[in-house]
């Protein structure tokens, strides 16, 4: 699906990259994954997906642009995102804060579980 210019697969069930599995009215962002530089709503959408080889964001690229915000379309690096306070800096919209409980799942984390 194509939402604010940008291809996001996976089970997107709408234009602001909610998907099937998070649908709350905060669940608008989509995250490109490393291993396949795609963007998906989730890593259920990813895993569903097929690709055998999931990869984590390494703490080296976190200046990447990774995130887009499903309310604008603004692409924020992985810093960005991980400093924003669970919001865009672009359009203030509000980022779902439980994300960060398994951000393991898509970037580098340091032994003591913090960026």
């Amino acid at each position: 699906m194509i939402c604010k210019g940008h291809e996001v697969a996976g089970s997107v069930i709408d234009h602001e990259t909610r998907c099937a599995h998070y649908h709350s009215v905060l669940d608008i962002i989509a995250i490109k994954f490393y291993c396949c530089n795609s963007y998906f709503p989730c890593f259920q959408c990813h895993e569903e997906s097929g690709c055998g080889s999931p990869k984590v964001w390494p703490l080296e690229r976190f200046d990447d642009k990774a995130i887009l915000c499903g309310s604008c379309g603004h692409e924020l690096t992985i810093s960005e995102y991980l400093t924003s306070d669970y919001k865009c800096p672009a359009c203030n919209a509000k980022f779902n804060p439980g994300c960060g409980l398994h951000k393991e799942l898509y970037f580098e984390v340091s032994h003591a579980g913090r960026m």
